[in-house]
């Protein structure tokens, strides 16, 4: 039976149908949008794993037929790999539905989200994590849900719900906000450097306008009527939980309280190998068990620490940051380079500047799209002291380098300003605590270092939550334990005058509005304070590039002078870029622009270029040839397609009798523009260019073009 609800969340409406299509999934929902439509599924496994976490996977996948469009790779379909859009919708709708299934439900589950249509006005991303919700609840998974989400955009000063793809690029705001009937979940995303108060307006303007959504979703499961099925969820053995306690508590209390990592680490394995060890042949079939128990005192521990002793785990204030050293200029041959050290989370950031050609160019549903800025982020397993073979970029590494991105995309100068394609690769170093924040920190500073003149420059810092429900304790600046066992993950980035990014996530059901504004505004003090330290390394972009740097000139020539540039299937520029040894870009409007290594062969490039392209102007002087003699003077060729007269009076400083006296056809002579008619003709003279009693014209004249 089909079965299908509505709702209008701002410009469009909003529909939810199931019962029609992937009937065989534990849920399945079609979720449109104007005329983008999602399919989301959901299937979980009957046979329960015997794993310490929850084995959910969530996949995206936007099918280019959805656009009307085929794929234009080699092989003509959406190969394996998924783009880093998919990557970062698949994060987006993980995170909020995550902390919302059962502790301990240890079932495979998996959510798929598939785009089969798009308008190209309204975002598939938000359809994707409402639909996730939706199938979620019609199934017989259980689900503390249902909850939905909207992205929020602000122009003019006004707030608006889902605006479209093109409302975004002139909003000041563009945030997802996904919460619950009664709180807020989930954040993502930036603004323009806006205050924390517009910020939590935003938020909430936002959580005002899921609610339909939330009314949905209840009515389309009322009308689903499927039961939840009935799972018993594993217990820890009573009296192993109480032998393991006893014998740990005290001992794992005073290992909890070493500052340094490593040591810290090394003390809670030795503990644990002992307690394993002391339980003795009665407990051995219970290893794997013992060690959840271990770690669920560990867990237990950290948080008493905070909510009951009010201490932290390295003995700084809640609001503290922990110290703070940096360093610019530290490789010589990148463009620009920083080292940003907080506490033990170290980030080396490498900035290199190319030309256009260097633009990332990704295919999308909206069609093929150019990026001049990128952010990528590596978090090599030595940075934690792991031993694991290096890969490819993770869902997290690109999660986090997108985050960053976000934070610094703000502060770039604009692209008519500086003509460069931009590059930052952030090595994490070590690790522990807010590794994205740091590269923030880091790329910053190496932007600076490289001359790339930012509107200002942006700090981060990762704020933290622990709560029992009736104290609650708001962390700055949280360690990876801290991280581990605590209820919150709030990102914070942006320069003195505003936020330009953040990223909320949390483990809890949701998030209350006053504690949402003291982890901002705690946010902020630490945000100043991390950029008054980076200031001591290097307070504004320095004047001039790296001069390994490519150089790039620009300049706009005529639109119909394009081809001659390029010339009878390439070649001319193709002669010029080898000639100069550069890399030379023409857009239709007719601006060139020509990147170079070497400051002389730009400008070389640019002048073969500007006596190519540009028309000629009065008083300009050109080598030009004499292509026609006639009785009252010479046609001389200045350019491609470009002749002028020399009239037989302007041939030399004194009379002749004829013009055959002088030049003669195929001549290289200099002439000088002196007059351009309103038709366009060019009245060129020799004469301007000698001297008053030179009578051989010596000086002017050159050899003729070789037959």
């Amino acid at each position: 039976m089909e079965i299908s609800f509505k709702t209008q969340i701002g410009e469009e409406t909003l529909s939810f149908q199931t019962g029609k299509l992937a009937k065989q999934a534990s849920g399945a929902v079609l979720v449109q949008y104007g005329e983008t439509i999602v399919l989301v599924t959901v299937v979980s496994s009957n046979e329960e794993r015997d794993v310490g976490f929850l084995p959910l996977s969530v996949e995206y996948q936007e099918k280019i037929y959805a656009a009307g469009r085929i794929p234009g790779n080699y092989f003509r379909r959406e190969i394996g790999r998924p783009s880093e859009k998919e990557t970062l919708t698949a994060r987006l709708t993980d995170r909020p539905i995550r902390p919302l299934f059962p502790k301990g439900y240890c079932y495979e589950t998996q959510v798929i989200a598939t785009v089969l249509s798009m308008d190209k006005v309204n975002d598939p991303d938000i359809l994707a994590l409402n639909g996730a919700s939706a199938a979620l609840e019609i199934s017989d998974i259980p689900f503390d849900g249902p909850i939905a989400a909207v992205r929020v955009g602000r122009i003019d000063g006004e707030f608006i719900a889902n605006p479209s793809i093109e409302q975004r690029k002139i909003s000041d705001i563009n945030i997802i906000v996904a919460g619950s009937r009664t709180g807020v979940i989930m954040v993502e995303g930036g603004g323009e450097m806006v205050s924390e108060a517009e910020m939590i307006e935003a938020i909430y303007f936002g959580h005002k306008k899921l609610q339909p959504i939330i009314d949905t979703q209840e009515k389309l499961r009322e009308s689903v009527g499927v039961e939840k099925r009935e799972c018993v969820l594993a217990q820890h053995d009573p009296k192993a939980v109480e032998r393991v306690r006893d014998a740990a508590a005290s001992r794992m209390a005073e290992a909890l309280i070493i500052p340094e990592k490593k040591e810290r680490q090394r003390a809670l394995a030795a503990l644990k190998a002992d307690v394993i060890e002391n339980l003795g042949e009665a407990y051995a079939d219970q290893e794997k068990e013992i060690h959840h128990i271990l770690n669920d005192l560990q867990h237990d521990l950290c948080r008493d620490m905070i909510l009951e002793q009010g201490r932290r785990i390295d003995n700084r204030r809640f609001d503290e940051v922990r110290p703070i050293n940096s360093e610019a200029g530290i490789l010589p041959r990148v463009h620009g380079s920083a080292l940003f050290t907080r506490g033990e989370t170290q980030v080396l950031a490498a900035m290199t500047l190319g030309s256009g050609q260097d633009e990332q160019r990704i295919e999308t549903l909206s069609g093929e799209e150019s990026q001049p800025f990128m952010l990528h982020y590596n978090f090599p397993p030595y940075c934690v002291g792991e031993v694991r073979r290096p890969g490819g970029p993770s869902r997290r590494d690109i999660g986090h380098g997108a985050l960053a991105k976000r934070a610094i995309e703000t502060v770039l100068p604009d692209r008519e300003n500086f003509e460069y394609t931009i590059r930052i690769v952030s090595e994490v170093l070590e690790s522990n605590g807010s590794s994205s924040m740091a590269t923030v920190c880091a790329s910053s500073l190496a932007l600076m270092d490289g001359g790339v003149p930012i509107k200002a420059p942006v700090s981060g810092i990762a704020m933290g939550l622990v709560t029992d429900g009736e104290k609650v304790v708001v962390l700055s600046d949280i360690l990876g334990d801290e991280d581990h066992t605590g209820d919150m993950d709030f990102k914070v980035a942006g320069t003195a005058d505003g936020i330009t990014a953040v990223q909320m996530d949390i483990k809890i059901k949701e998030l209350p509005r006053g504690i949402l504004e003291k982890a901002l505004g705690q946010a902020k003090d630490g945000r100043l304070h991390i950029l008054d330290k980076m200031k001591e390394t290097i307070q504004s972009p320095r004047k001039e590039l790296s001069p390994y740097a490519p150089v790039v000139y620009t300049v706009k020539i005529s639109p119909e002078r394009i081809g001659d540039i390029i010339g009878p299937g390439g070649k001319m520029i193709r002669s010029i870029q080898s000639e100069t040894n550069t890399q030379i870009e023409i857009d239709d409007t007719g601006m060139v622009k020509i990147a170079s290594v070497k400051k002389e062969d730009g400008e070389k490039a640019l002048e073969i270029i500007k006596d190519i392209g540009l028309e000629p102007e009065i008083g300009q002087v050109y080598d030009g040839s004499v292509v026609k003699i006639t009785d009252f003077g010479a046609f001389v060729q200045i350019k491609p397609k470009t002749e002028g007269l020399v009239h037989i009076s302007e041939i030399a400083p004194y009379r002749i009798k004829k013009v055959t006296d002088e030049i003669q056809q195929g001549d290289l002579i200099k002439v000088k523009v002196i007059d351009i008619t309103p038709d366009g003709k060019i009245k060129l003279s020799r004469k301007a260019l000698m001297k008053k009693n030179d009578k051989s014209g010596a000086n002017n004249k050159q050899k003729s073009k070789p037959e």
